[in-house]
Order: structure tokens, then C-alpha cells, then sequence
């Protein structure tokens, strides 16, 4: 039975505990930490655990009936406590994003080397049936050479979304709608076509004054054999989440949806009806996936913690989100376009370099401790 460590007790928080229950023959929530510690009394109370409170994350790593922590702070807190968490000879799940930097990251790698404890990151968007699909589909060559892809991260959020002391400031959020919105469907870009040659992108501020991080972002991924844009935002009522990818042989995109055309003698399309019946049987094909979300990556922390199975997105993985990312804000700071990898010595490898590097599009004048509700919502899904 491992027993877990919940370090944050906002929103996310539930999400794991609700994930960890669902294992209750595997796991059980032994203690839960915020430094707000009526906090973690009520996520105790009204998740009905049997759990200590702490208010000392220290507290809660000396606790020998943990054995495993869920990481779920502000991202200037991730890399320092899983540090601590590894160093104490935890096994760690850092939620998104990783770390606020790329040294930040290889410390986290690091300290997981030396203690011989797992360090997982969250990407819950991987374990989504459509996305796992997709992979399939692609590993399988099934529309061919890929000559385009498109990701929008699309989101809305109000101006008091700002009003929290930690976001919107480049030192405890780490940035904006890159950082903390589109770091996933950054990770599922990674996921999918692996690391690009390079990117061009730029950020803007249009709608939230109380922040100094971008709001609004594009950036175009050079593959040399094909391109991939992203579009990120913090401003779009419709929130669409969605990745088309078109090959030679037809156009796959998640939410689910297929074509495909073949030429007629002018060179103009008409609808390639056999091509698209067979993509949309090679779809159908592929099972669904048994387990989703937080549901199925905690499932594989537990697994992995047994020795059961491998870590599926271990700190290596989780490194190369926060390196894409770097290489947008650096492109949009220069101007230019920027290759990877970004290595030690560069500007935007540490945390202090970068930030002194970014542009603060507004002053933060406003900061509260706590909004009177915790309650998140999770934008449109990845849907079928």
C-alpha cells in the first residue's frame, strides 16, 4: 500500500485525491500540506480522508507513512519541493508545468538520478483516447508523409483570473498563456512529432491589464520536413482545443475528424471516398483506451512505483516542454528565429537571465491571497 503525500490543497489538488481514491487498493492519501492549513483540513474533510494536516511541507516529508507526493503549487514552487521530496527519498508527480526553468528542470533530474525515486510529470492530455489514437495513427504512417500541422490552446479567462498573488508575474508563474495553458498541448506537439529545428514566435498583452506575461502567443515550429503552428490563448470565449495534422494522404484532427481528396485531371480536389473510409476504419480500429486523464498517469505513477511498468513522462520528458518554451520566449523577445536545444550558458536556461530578458506588458496591482472559491473548470476537452 503506498501512501501519498498531497503538497497543495487548491483545485488540482481534488483532482488528485479523486485519481488516488480510485486506487483505493493500491494507495491511500495519508497527509495533505498547505501553508493555509484550514486549507488542507477542509480538502481532508470533504474528501473524507483519513489524513494528517500540515502546514510545513518539511513536516509532511518526514512523515514515514509517505511514500509517494503529488506536487501541486505554483510553478515557482515545483522544482525546490520536489527536490526536498526526492532528496527525502519520496517518489514525486509534479503537476504542470515542470519547472520554471530549464536549470530548474535538470536540478529535478538530477536529484531523481541520485535517490533512485521516480519523478513523473503531469500530462494528462496524453492519456486521452482521441490523442492516443492519433499517435497510433501517425506511427503508422497512415496518411502518409505529414506536410502541416496546426495546434490551438484556446482559452478564456477574466480579468480577476489575474487578482491571485501568483499569476501573471513572471517570477511565480513563470510566464503566461504558454506556460501555464498551452504547456500541454506543447507537450502533445513533443509527443506526437518529437523536437523541432527551430521556432519563431511572438507574445502580446490584449486583454488582461493586471498581468505582466502574455496572454496571446503564435509560434511556428520548423521540422525542416514540415511546419507545425500554434496559436495560444487566454482570450477566446469558445475555448477550442484542437490539433489538425495534414498529410498526403488525407487530414486527421482531434476533436475526431477525417478527410481526404484526391485530384482530379485539372489538378483540382474531389473527395477521396475510399481514402477516408479506410483512415476512418483505421481510427475505429485502435481500442479505447481502458483509463483517461489524471485517472490513467496516476495509475501509472502507482504501477511504476511497484515496478510494475515504466514511468511513461519521467523528468527528461517533462524537460522538453519547459525547453520549447524557452526557445518562444526567447524567439519573441529577439525577434528571430531560435534553434534547439538550448544548452547551459544560454540566456534563457536560468530562471533570473529570463526573466530579466521578458517584457512586463502591465504593472500587477492587485494581488489576493485566496479567492473566495476554488472552484476551476477545465476548458473543452479533447474530444471524441
Amino acid at each position: 500500500m503506498t501512501g501519498i503525500g498531497i503538497i497543495g490543497s487548491g483545485a488540482i489538488a481534488s483532482v488528485h485525491v479523486d485519481s488516488y481514491k480510485r486506487y483505493a487498493s493500491d494507495c491511500q492519501v495519508k497527509a495533505v500540506c498547505d501553508t493555509f492549513k484550514a486549507k488542507a483540513d477542509d480538502l481532508i474533510a470533504n474528501k473524507a480522508l483519513n489524513a494528517k494536516a500540515y502546514d510545513d511541507y518539511k513536516r509532511l516529508l518526514s512523515d514515514p507513512a509517505v511514500d509517494a507526493v503529488s506536487v501541486c503549487l505554483p510553478p515557482s514552487a515545483h522544482a525546490q519541493i520536489s527536490i526536498d521530496a526526492l532528496k527525502a527519498g519520496k517518489h514525486v508527480i509534479v503537476e504542470k508545468p515542470m519547472a520554471s526553468s530549464l536549470e530548474e528542470c535538470d536540478l529535478m533530474i538530477e536529484a531523481s538520478r541520485d535517490s533512485g525515486k521516480i519523478l513523473a510529470v503531469v500530462s494528462q492530455n496524453r492519456y486521452k483516447t482521441p490523442v492516443a489514437k492519433l499517435k497510433k495513427m501517425l506511427d503508422q504512417g497512415a496518411v502518409g508523409k505529414v506536410l502541416y500541422a496546426s495546434f490551438d490552446s484556446l482559452w478564456w479567462r477574466g480579468q480577476v483570473y489575474y487578482d491571485l498573488w501568483w499569476r501573471g508575474t513572471w517570477a511565480q508563474e513563470s510566464g503566461g498563456c504558454f506556460m501555464s495553458h498551452a504547456v500541454h498541448y506543447i507537450d502533445l506537439m513533443h509527443y506526437l512529432f518529437g523536437m523541432p529545428a527551430a521556432v519563431k514566435a511572438s507574445i502580446h498583452n490584449v486583454g488582461h491589464d493586471n498581468s505582466e506575461c502574455e496572454d496571446l502567443g503564435f509560434a511556428d515550429f520548423d521540422y525542416k520536413d514540415k511546419v507545425i503552428h500554434f496559436t495560444c490563448s487566454l482570450v477566446s470565449h469558445g475555448e477550442r482545443q484542437s490539433i489538425i495534422v495534414e498529410g498526403e494522404k488525407g487530414t486527421l484532427s482531434v476533436p475526431w475528424a477525417v478527410s481526404a481528396n484526391k485530384a482530379l485531371p485539372n489538378g483540382f480536389p474531389e473527395e477521396d471516398g475510399a481514402g477516408k473510409k479506410a483512415l476512418e476504419e483505421t481510427y475505429r480500429a485502435i481500442p479505447d483506451l481502458a483509463s483517461e486523464g489524471h485517472d490513467a498517469q496516476l495509475g501509472n505513477f502507482l504501477k511504476a512505483i511497484r515496478g510494475e511498468e515504466p514511468i511513461a513522462l519521467d523528468g527528461r520528458a517533462g524537460k522538453k516542454t519547459i525547453e520549447l518554451i524557452m526557445g518562444i520566449y526567447k524567439s519573441a523577445v529577439t525577434g528571430k528565429p531560435v534553434e534547439f536545444p538550448l544548452k547551459p550558458g544560454d540566456s534563457f536556461y536560468c530562471k533570473e537571465s529570463m526573466i530579466a530578458l521578458m517584457p512586463r506588458f502591465h504593472e500587477k496591482k492587485k494581488s489576493v491571497d485566496n479567492f473566495s472559491s476554488s472552484t476551476i473548470t477545465l476548458g473543452r476537452d479533447l474530444g471524441r
